[in-house]
């Protein structure tokens, strides 16, 4: 019995640890440096005839009925416009994408014939990048008209390589829960990045908007899964830093529905596990503790044991229970089963359209982690190239 007690224990304190625990040390760490060493200064930036040159990149795949949009989103954002140069990277598109990107002349398309994935395009769109700094953005994602000036604000800092944008999810209704639900999420996500970069460094961006200096970028294997993830976290593994610019944000539309979302979310396991063993070098503590802590505590736990920890607590729960292990454990598995319960309704409204955030929350959080178990499925079954099936947004 105390062989399952332990285990049972060091499986619960890993689940805690994951999904709130870490949240709140990092907080507590947070509090106790800028009491020991003031917050980081906010860097001035420099007046317009100085600002450095920006490539905006949009990477696409049969994009032709966002190209107005994503264009008129792009030519309103603040920034000199002898100072930013627009590329597309059109991979492998068979619509009307190209076509429609040639109505405007300034525009620089970098067109390759063969779909080979995201990570692809971006080795060969950023091998052909003058700049000092691109900025990268999703087609389907529309970026505020002020974030160039946070982004470039950031990069004053000479140990930033990189800077993740906010990413912003909306729901067209009330019916789209899935979109709700990576709303819920992204903004929990948001406030971890946050506090990551006040103590070190933000732990990996975002495709749907990032920026680096071009200098640092590396070709990256074209079947990475995370190429965003990846590309960044290279450059802290080499002594920088990614800073954290909530100033800087874009808007997309959730998924359509839980299906398609569930598509996104295996995806992301699949590649976060790739990411992991890629960059397991990053988890030695003897090598950079603060960056070790931070990358296991944010990125590998969730993506590797913990969901394994908290599916083992059921049948855990269950045998310390019939053993008499003592109340403590009858009072956790009492939680257990109206959590489960409470995921279970939660499923039934989603199903019927509907949502109360009491049975929403535990029913997106499983969600979530039952596609931790997909995702090392899809990891398994597509050692190929990077090409992903395109989720459909609303």
């Amino acid at each position: 019995m105390t062989i399952l007690k332990v285990i049972f224990w060091i499986c619960f304190s890993l689940v805690f640890y994951t999904y709130l625990g870490y949240g709140v040390l990092l907080w507590l760490l947070v509090k106790i440096k800028h009491a020991l060493y003031g917050k980081r200064d906010i860097a001035s930036l420099p007046d317009d005839d100085a600002l450095p040159d920006i490539t905006f990149l949009i990477c696409a795949y049969n994009e032709q009925d966002i190209v107005e949009q994503k264009m008129q989103n792009t030519l309103q954002l603040n920034y000199p416009k002898e100072r930013l140069h627009i590329m597309w990277v059109t991979d492998g598109s068979t619509d009307d994408t190209n076509l429609r990107l040639m109505r405007y002349p300034d525009v620089q398309v970098v067109f390759s014939p063969e779909r080979r994935g995201k990570t692809a395009a971006l080795n060969h769109g950023i091998s052909l990048v003058n700049t000092e700094l691109c900025v990268m953005t999703d087609a389907n994602t529309m970026v505020n008209a002020e974030a160039l000036h946070h982004i470039v604000r950031c990069f004053q800092d000479p140990q930033v390589a990189c800077v993740a944008g906010e990413k912003r999810v909306v729901a067209l209704d009330d019916s789209q829960t899935a979109a709700q639900g990576e709303g819920l999420y992204w903004r929990y996500e948001s406030t971890l990045k946050r506090l990551d970069s006040e103590l070190y460094s933000t732990m990996g961006a975002a495709g749907e908007l990032n920026a680096i200096r071009t200098k640092l970028y590396h070709p990256m294997p074209e079947h990475a899964l995370l190429d965003d993830f990846v590309m960044s976290m290279r450059m802290v593994d080499e002594g920088y830093r990614i800073a954290y610019a909530p100033e800087a944000y874009a808007l997309e539309h959730g998924s359509a529905d839980f299906t398609e979302e569930s598509k996104r979310k295996r995806r992301i396991a699949a590649g976060g596990l790739q990411s992991c063993w890629w960059l397991r070098r990053m988890m030695n503590p003897f090598r950079h503790f603060v960056v070790a802590f931070q990358f296991v505590s944010h990125r590998v736990l969730r993506w590797t044991i913990t969901p394994i920890a908290l599916m083992a607590l059921i049948p855990l729960n269950v045998l310390l229970v019939f053993m008499n292990a003592g109340t403590i454990y009858t009072v956790i598995w009492i939680l257990q089963i109206l959590f489960y319960a409470a995921a279970f309704m939660g499923y039934r409204l989603e199903q019927q359209g509907k949502k109360n955030k009491l049975f929403y929350v535990p029913y997106y959080f499983l969600f979530m982690n039952f596609n931790v178990f997909r995702g090392m499925h899809y990891l398994r079954t597509h050692q190929g190239g990077g090409a992903w099936e395109k989720s459909r947004r609303a």
